[in-house]
């Protein structure tokens, strides 16, 4: 790329490359909730529940990744799109004994829940209190 490349970009363009990304795990399936609970063994863990239709999920959803600065190995995190894993989702609400919201984040030491927060209760910065 050459000086003037930086011209021809548009200014979103150019923030794009500026942002970094959010590093999702994406959970989809039955027996990774086994391998979470595991690993919140060794380090904390949260479950990022979105619901791709919904316009308050996805708004914050975007306010979250804005926000978020904490390394893998801090925290893990995982999202799950509840449309397309509804039994993950209805299984996590059962295992965890929190009830299911839309969005809503669940953050898991030791195999289980110390925090939870929905809508727009969640926030980045609260999940620094637990790595």
């Amino acid at each position: 790329m050459g000086f003037l490349d930086i011209f021809k970009k548009s200014e979103r363009d150019r923030a794009k490359e500026e942002l970094v990304e959010t590093p999702w795990h994406v959970l989809s399936s039955m027996k990774q909730l086994d391998d979470i609970t595991a690993e919140s063994k060794d380090k904390p863990v949260a479950i990022f529940k979105h619901s791709t239709r919904c316009g308050i999920s996805r708004m914050v959803l975007k306010q979250f990744e804005k926000s978020y600065d904490l390394q893998d190995d801090q925290l893990t995190l995982y999202f799950l799109d509840l449309l397309e894993n509804r039994d993950v989702s209805n299984e996590i609400a059962a295992r965890f004994k929190v009830h299911h919201e839309s969005p809503q984040m669940i953050v898991l030491k030791d195999g289980e829940v110390i925090h939870h927060d929905s809508h727009q209760g969640i926030n980045a910065e609260h999940l620094k209190r637990f790595v």
